[in-house]
């Protein structure tokens, strides 16, 4: 019944979100909400996510990393995908 509630989600972030502590920004929110999934950079100076658990852990997340005064979100691009399952959160290795 748990696996139910859970979602996952791919996101591409766009704007300045390289450089300037995204990925590990990321990585400690994720853990502190229990959300399962990776972030890396691309070599369009874009972020990618894919992000699963509860919508408004995810949402939160998300939230988080709109308000960091370093981080600046132009745009996002999210995508619903089959829950997975997993443990833990992690900076996979850039594209």
């Amino acid at each position: 019944m748990e696996q139910e509630t859970k979602i996952r989600k791919h996101i591409y972030f766009y704007g300045r979100v390289q450089g300037v502590g995204f990925r590990y920004y990321a990585v400690q929110k994720a853990e502190e909400l229990g959300l399962n999934g990776w972030v890396r950079n691309l070599y369009d100076s874009s972020v990618e996510m894919e992000v699963e658990g509860e919508e408004a852990d995810i949402d939160q997340l998300i939230l988080f990393l709109q308000n960091r005064t370093c981080i600046w979100i132009e745009d996002m691009k999210v995508k619903s995908m089959p829950v997975e399952g997993g443990y833990g959160f992690y900076v996979k290795e850039d594209e």
